[in-house]
């Protein structure tokens, strides 16, 4: 097998495999949305209120359930707030109230919400809600670049023909299932290493995984360390192999430690290797 230059292989990495839903989901936004419908809705009617704390009292009084969306109000996920004053810390609670009425309103107050509604400076909880969960929602970016590159890498065994494939499969169940000993890897068992893909041929167990990376950080460099030590022992295990498939330019900065795991790992392979079929050559 001819020997692959590292510089031109690096330099075929990509900055993005964004799909359309990668930036915002809003299927998820709007389901989200949808649950505090009833209660934005009432909340709404502080909007533009001359007397908003009185009101937000009476509101909370006749319809406690509205409190569950403060916390969304304020871009966070939790049913549970805390806030430090210069006298002691509040934990407040939204799922039942835990402090007098009057404390949450203190909180709405100082959040700045009862002034973004008395200052009409919105004119729909609803429509603001949308735009809040649009940020929540941002931020599972990175969770779902990681999907998007096991589904990548997924499509390319599928078209590869390989019929027997599995998906996050552990050391332990790859040993049970074909008698092989893995140790090695596994530091003797001390391991519950997980591979994100493992594909069984005729005289071979693949053990794959897959990343991609756009942005650097220590995390690269530990990643690469550790599967140059996976490569380094697996060369020594009868019919399994392992094989590592990332690509991504956070890897420019972190271009030495990867070439020592390209230096002693056979099959390693970014996404232009997919493209190009070399998949159908194990």
């Amino acid at each position: 097998m001819e020997k692959r230059n590292f510089d031109e292989w690096i330099g075929g990495f990509r900055e993005s495999i964004a799909n359309y839903k990668y930036y915002v989901d809003f299927d998820v936004v709007y389901e989200n949305v949808e649950k505090f419908k009833v209660e934005l809705n009432i909340l709404n009617s502080l909007i533009g209120s001359k007397n908003i704390e009185k009101e937000f009292l009476d509101i909370i009084k006749q319809y406690p359930n509205t409190l569950k969306c403060v916390p969304f109000l304020l871009a966070v996920r939790r049913l549970e707030i805390l806030a430090q004053d210069e006298d002691m810390q509040y934990i407040y609670k939204f799922a039942q109230m835990n402090y007098a009425p009057e404390q949450y309103a203190v909180l709405m107050k100082e959040t700045g919400l009862f002034e973004l509604l008395e200052n009409h400076l919105v004119s729909s909880l609803i429509d603001y809600a949308l735009g809040v969960e649009v940020g929540l929602n941002s931020n599972g970016r990175k969770n779902r670049g990681g999907h998007l590159m096991e589904d990548l890498v997924e499509s390319h065994i599928k078209k590869a023909g390989f019929k027997e494939y599995y998906k996050e499969m552990y050391l332990n169940e790859i040993e049970e299932k074909w008698g092989l000993d893995l140790s090695s890897i596994s530091g003797d068992g001390t391991s519950t290493k997980r591979f994100d893909f493992v594909i069984k041929t005729d005289n071979m167990v693949y053990g794959i995984e897959t990343n991609f990376y756009a942005s650097g950080g220590s995390k690269l460099n530990e990643t690469a360390r550790s599967y140059k030590m996976i490569a380094e022992e697996a060369k020594n295990i009868k019919e399994f192999k392992f094989v590592w498939i990332t690509d991504g330019s956070g890897w420019v900065s972190a271009r030495r430690n990867l070439k020592e795991t390209f230096d002693v790992l056979e099959n390693i392979y970014c996404i232009k290797d997919l493209e190009e079929g070399v998949l159908k050559k194990l």
